[in-house]
């Protein structure tokens, strides 16, 4: 049986996240029922990881096997024209068995973008989101400076405890949530651009915990417009606990962007 590896980009607005939900739409499901209208086979693709409701990639990975024996360039044609636009398949192909698409990762980046009404606490002028954008990006009603808020970012990066920066994940098992979750983790990459009235967050490393970008640029949102202070990040993480952090930022800023392999 051929195993397959695809790469895909989407459009999150209109589906309740990655994984299937009965009497939902969502991405995982649509793939599925996509392929089985292609092949006649029922696989449930599996992702490197799953994305909220709401919330986009640019590069998520699935893989599956499949009976048919199909040429990577045509199982991509016949996605592509199959799926609905939101979903789009950059790229295919047959991989080596022991290959998955989530337990094979090592690491992964997201991508988190804010539209920024004002820079800074000196610009009056407010700026309108345009409606092609809104769904994209974070339509910040604060005014947000930069400077602190790339400062704060880089107490981030290394190895922290990131309790304060998890939310509870709704989907996990009752057994799975009598232990305790390793809310350890590192960060390889945490860094704010200013580009085109955008404040774009990037953020990597090899795991993250529910919510935890979300969570992470909620509070640099309050450092930005003044609430908190750069060195607060060291309190919040000393702190262990949710409510010593910001507010969940909005899914719709959200970018999975890239997943990494080992090369081979």
């Amino acid at each position: 049986m051929p195993h397959w590896k695809l790469i895909l980009s989407y459009d999150g607005t209109t589906f309740h996240g990655w994984q299937v939900q009965p009497g939902l739409t969502t991405i995982q499901g649509t793939l599925a029922q996509t392929l089985h209208h292609l092949t006649g086979e029922t696989v449930l693709p599996q992702g490197s990881g799953r994305t909220d409701a709401g919330v986009h990639a640019l590069a998520q990975v699935t893989s599956f096997s499949l009976e048919a024996n199909i040429p990577p360039e045509n199982l991509q044609r016949a996605l592509n024209r199959a799926l609905p636009p939101s979903i789009r398949i950059l790229s295919a192909e047959i991989v080596p068995e022991t290959f998955h698409a989530r337990h094979s990762a090592i690491g992964k980046t997201y991508e988190y973008r804010i539209f920024l009404r004002r820079s800074g606490h000196t610009e009056t002028t407010e700026r309108i989101c345009p409606p092609f954008l809104a769904p994209f990006v974070w339509d910040c009603q604060w005014n947000l400076d930069p400077e602190p808020m790339q400062e704060a970012a880089k107490l981030l990066l290394g190895t922290h405890d990131f309790t304060s920066f998890a939310a509870a994940d709704p989907d996990l098992t009752r057994r799975q949530k009598t232990r305790s979750p390793n809310t350890v983790k590192m960060l390889k990459v945490s860094t704010i651009l200013h580009k085109n009235e955008q404040l774009i967050y990037t953020v990597s490393g090899p795991g993250f915990l529910h919510h935890m970008v979300r969570n992470i640029v909620g509070t640099l949102a309050e450092i930005g417009r003044g609430a908190l202070i750069p060195k607060d990040i060291t309190r919040i993480l000393e702190a262990r606990d949710r409510s010593a952090a910001g507010p969940t930022a909005p899914a719709s800023g959200l970018f999975l962007q890239s997943v990494d392999y080992p090369q081979t």
